[in-house]
């Protein structure tokens, strides 16, 4: 659910209002003053499958704990393609220069309410973390293990498209390098 309640319009509390839409009728947050619909729709993040010096790199956010790694991820901005909003991340959180870019795939993040865009990309220079990122790893392809969520899932589609069948964190693998996230 939405943090919404109150109207940006006309500041009345919000409500859940059943509507006729185009597929039916839909529940949503509404404004009963002006008519106003949050439409809540999902939030594009673009990810980067990192090769760098023919590894991949996973980095690990700040506020994650020690045993997370994942994809360079983030959020696409107004005015800017995938293409370039994965460049700029991939330089504002690592400093590396993107030399090529190919699309993987496109993942719903749906706990998130996101949809991930997934490149893999090519990268030169020197690593530096941004302060958003407090480690980095290199991962030579069979060595690396896939985690069972979007930005996981789209680096298993890269390992197939290698030629590698990607190995999946178990459950229990995956619950200990998430403790102290949820």
């Amino acid at each position: 659910m939405s943090s919404f309640r109150y109207c940006p319009c006309c500041a009345t509390p919000l409500a859940m209002i059943v509507q006729e839409e185009d597929s039916g009728p839909k529940e949503r947050l509404r404004c009963p003053t002006c008519d106003y619909t949050h439409w809540n729709n999902p939030t594009p993040v673009l990810a980067a499958i990192v090769e760098y010096h023919g590894q991949v790199l996973l980095a690990r956010n700040a506020a994650w704990p020690g045993k997370m790694f994942a994809l360079i991820t983030g959020f696409m901005e107004a005015g800017e393609t995938p293409e370039a909003g994965i460049a700029r991340e991939i330089k504002e959180e690592t400093d590396l220069d993107t030399h090529a870019l190919d699309l993987v795939g496109v993942y719903d993040f749906q706990r998130m309410n996101q949809v991930i865009i997934a490149y893999h990309a090519v990268c030169e220079g020197e690593v530096r973390l941004s302060p958003e990122l407090v480690d980095w790893r290199l991962y030579d392809l069979p060595d690396l293990r896939c985690w069972p969520a979007g930005t996981g899932h789209a680096l298993a589609d890269w390992l197939r498209s290698r030629g590698h069948q990607p190995v999946y964190f178990t459950a229990e693998e995956n619950a200990e390098r998430r403790r102290g996230l949820d």
